[in-house]
């Protein structure tokens, strides 16, 4: 595990892309309340936390760091167009995070991570915290517990939270893990004063399904989710020691 910081620095780099202002939220105040209020729909289920993991806990020493992506359909592609003068409304949302968790006493576990969209000054950062409620055996399921928080950073105009809260079942058999899972999210989006704009505060639904799959050391994961009718499909390749 000696190269363990200089891969960690690797992937960060990776993970943390040097913005290119191509699509930058600069020009909240050309929008509406309501389609601020879409925006904010639309960024709250894109960018929330996502554990990408079944549940079960890394155990009191373990550790599991990952690589992610999560790539999210845009339900109002030309409101972010008309917030950020761009040429393009893409269709999908990328966005690449790193991720660390580390088991706790009693079945807890905790988690950060950050993150950014690329061809954008947004950044992410955020954390969780996961309690297993029933721990799995061959004839009966894993159950947990997770509450989540997620922070977007480097935009001007704009400061925007999530916080959520999820339960979720998994069965292992052989080297798959698969989970299902429904939650609970809270976006809190506040514009600056200059746009015009109010603050909204939403509530979001968020159904889950995936599964994990073991190799050894390795663990892929694999994820569809639905957030306020926002489709996002993810993936994460990371490592378990």
């Amino acid at each position: 595990m000696k190269y363990l910081p200089s891969l960690l620095l690797f992937l960060a780099i990776g993970v943390v892309p040097v913005a290119h202002a191509a699509q930058d939220i600069d020009n909240l105040g050309s929008l509406g309340q309501t389609d601020f209020k879409l925006l904010s729909k639309d960024l709250g289920s894109a960018l929330g936390a996502r554990a990408l993991s079944s549940g079960e806990p890394p155990g009191l020493t373990g550790f599991d760091i990952g690589l992610s992506v999560t790539g999210s359909g845009l339900k109002h592609p030309e409101i972010w167009q008309s917030a950020t003068t761009s040429a393009d409304a893409p269709g999908t949302l990328l966005t690449p995070r790193l991720q660390v968790s580390k088991g706790l006493p009693a079945g807890f576990d905790i988690g950060a991570f950050i993150g950014a969209v690329p061809d954008t000054t947004i950044h992410l950062l955020g954390g969780e915290l996961g309690y297993s409620i029933a721990t799995g055996h061959l004839a009966s399921p894993s159950l947990s517990v997770r509450g989540t928080f997620s922070r977007l950073a480097g935009v001007d105009q704009l400061d925007l939270d999530t916080t959520g809260v999820e339960l979720s079942i998994s069965q292992g058999v052989s080297v798959f893990t698969p989970y299902a899972g429904v939650g609970r999210i809270w976006t809190d989006s506040e514009p600056a004063v200059s746009t015009g704009l109010t603050r909204e505060t939403l509530q979001q639904n968020r159904y889950f399904l995936g599964t994990d799959v073991n190799f050894l050391l390795f663990r892929l994961s694999l994820e569809i989710d639905e957030t306020d009718a926002v489709t996002s499909y993810s993936s994460k390749l990371g490592v378990r020691f």
